[in-house]
């Protein structure tokens, strides 16, 4: 329920005809989605840093290894969380300006497949197929 509104579930979603394309629903279900991702990106955010903040004196040199290892692996997960937080927010804005669900190179419609597996692609899947094969090769 978003604003006393039932959302779409995915399978209504999946069902609506090619003309109702980004129509205000499949927005709302969208939004909802990038919402609820955003808010747990941020709280995750929040535990790391609460985390990291209690600092523990182990005397072991082992013991004290292990916590540094787990310490540089929830960072690396959170700097891939801070990436992905980005590409919500700007999702977000995508949603605002009316831009959303089209790609970024071609101007078609990304679909609503690949949305929901990805609800921050900024591309169709033909346009990312012939990027990372760009990047493939010639590199970044």
């Amino acid at each position: 329920m978003l604003n006393g509104r039932r959302l779409l579930t995915e399978e209504q979603l999946l069902k609506m005809a090619d003309a109702d394309y980004m129509n205000d629903e499949q927005l709302a279900f969208f939004r909802y989605r990038l919402q609820r991702m955003e808010q747990e990106l941020l709280a995750n955010a929040g535990e790391t840093t609460e985390h990291l903040r209690e600092t523990v004196i182990v005397p072991d040199p082992a013991d004290r290894a292990t916590i540094e290892e787990e310490h540089a692996l929830e960072l690396r997960t959170r700097d891939r969380e801070r990436k992905l937080l980005k590409k919500v927010q700007a999702s977000l804005q995508r949603i605002d300006s009316g831009e959303y669900g089209f790609c970024e190179e071609t101007g078609d419609p990304i679909g609503i497949p690949r949305l929901l597996a990805r609800p921050t692609a900024t591309l169709s899947l033909e346009a990312q197929q012939r990027r990372e094969l760009k990047q493939k090769l010639f590199g970044d």
